[in-house]
């Protein structure tokens, strides 16, 4: 079992120097990514996250080079010449390599990248006993519902829940919440889930289409999609963030403040099983 690369359909060694000086991805971030979950040797809700890719790409504008079939195939590739049972593929689609220039080069060809690590087992305790945020201010730019290579703004949030002992930061814009650095983030009151609606201000997680698309309705959780204040989430019965590294989070505490009672509340641990069940039904796992 090892870490693998692959670029352009070719297997290589992550040690490999592979990306050329002048690859866009590099100077500007102009290019996508995304991240699928391996279960048992299996991708989880991979449709949802090419589809998603292939959206992402037409937003910035980069020709889609491979098609879904061949995309399915590497993917599978990887964990097979891995020998991954559990862990994570990066894909990553630059516009490519042309003379350094702001302005759409002519007659470039788009660069494929992936990767396959083992590991992203689930934090068992935070599943069971719940994390900390915090809540800081959104900087990101305005087009936050493409998946792009440009994350300095989340990296930097991120790095503010380190420093403050927090699984994660909450972010806020105009007095409203929008999402994590790298998830999604709902409020549970009155037995209500709330979340901010899909616009360019939030990615429309994987892992939160499932949830308000697929498993709420089952398990017949009403689900609101509207802007709340960071007040409102502070005061919520419950909160839990999702994302696909993240799967279903409860959060128990927020800039130091127990939510409620200070533990997973009912309706997150529903959620929670739901969504496992969901990992074991697709990817067979017993």
């Amino acid at each position: 079992m090892r870490s693998l690369g692959l670029v352009d359909g070719k297997i290589v060694d992550l040690a490999e120097n592979v990306v050329p000086m002048e690859d866009r991805g590099h100077q500007f971030g102009d290019g996508i990514y995304e991240v699928t979950r391996v279960y048992n040797k299996q991708c989880f809700a991979l449709k949802m996250h090419m589809d998603r890719m292939y959206r992402s790409l037409r937003e910035l504008r980069i020709p889609a080079v491979y098609t879904y079939d061949e995309l399915i195939s590497f993917h599978e590739l990887l964990i097979q010449e891995s020998g991954i049972v559990d862990g994570a593929v990066y894909l990553q689609i630059t516009r490519g390599a042309a003379p350094r220039t702001h302005a759409f080069p002519e007659q470039i060809v788009p660069r494929l990248t992936m990767s396959i690590r083992p590991g992203g087992a689930r934090k068992t305790e935070l599943w069971e006993n719940g994390a900390q945020i915090i809540v800081i201010p959104d900087e990101r730019w305005l087009r936050c519902d493409i998946k792009s290579l440009n994350l300095l703004g989340n990296i930097l949030g991120k790095q503010k829940a380190k420093e403050a002992g927090a699984f994660e930061a909450v972010l806020v814009r105009d007095g409203q919440v929008t999402e994590g650095t790298s998830s999604n983030v709902l409020a549970v009151k009155a037995g209500v889930v709330w979340t901010h609606p899909t616009n360019n201000l939030i990615l429309k997680g994987i892992t939160r289409t499932i949830v308000v698309e697929q498993l709420a309705p089952k398990l017949d959780i009403p689900v609101i999609e509207k802007p709340f204040s960071a007040e409102f989430l502070k005061d919520a019965d419950e909160v839990f963030l999702l994302g696909t590294s993240t799967e279903v989070m409860p959060i128990v505490s927020i800039d130091g403040k127990s939510v409620k009672s200070g533990k997973p509340g009912e309706i997150t641990q529903k959620i929670q099983q739901a969504y496992q069940e969901l990992i074991d039904e697709e990817c067979h796992r017993a």
